[in-house]
C-alpha cells in the first residue's frame, strides 16, 4: 500500500492525492504535521528517496529563509531541524514498500506506481 505524506493546506500536496484517486490507487494520507515522523520513520524515507536531508529542505519556506539559509549542518543536523519544523519537508512525499517519490510535480508519482 501506497502512503502519502500529505499537507491538505498545499495545493502541490492536493494534487498528490488527486493524483492517487485518479489512478484509482490504493493509498493512505499520513498528515505529518499533525502526526509529527519520527527520526526512524525520516530516516527511512531519506533512504527510499535516494536523498539527502538537505535535498528534502523547502527553500521557499519563510523559516528557512530567515534562520537557515547559508548555513552548513550536517545530515544529523539537518534530521533534527527537520522533525522539529515539519513544514521544511518537501510534499508530498509518496512512499511504497522499497521506494519513495516526492510527489511535486505530481509525474514524479508515475515512477513508484
Amino acid at each position: 500500500m501506497l502512503v502519502i505524506y500529505h499537507n491538505p493546506q498545499c495545493r502541490k500536496s492536493r494534487a498528490g492525492v488527486k493524483f492517487l484517486q485518479d489512478h484509482q490507487m490504493d493509498f493512505e494520507i499520513r498528515e505529518y504535521l499533525k502526526n509529527p515522523l519520527t527520526e526512524k520513520e525520516l530516516n527511512r524515507l531519506l533512504v527510499k528517496l535516494n536523498m539527502k536531508p538537505m535535498e528534502i529542505v523547502r527553500k521557499q519556506e519563510p523559516f528557512f529563509k530567515t534562520k537557515l539559509k547559508g548555513k552548513n549542518f550536517s545530515d544529523h543536523e539537518w534530521i533534527r531541524i527537520l522533525l522539529e519544523n515539519p513544514r521544511l519537508i518537501q510534499r508530498p512525499i509518496i512512499e511504497k514498500q522499497y521506494k519513495a517519490v516526492i510527489g511535486d510535480p505530481v509525474e514524479n508519482i508515475e515512477k513508484i506506481l
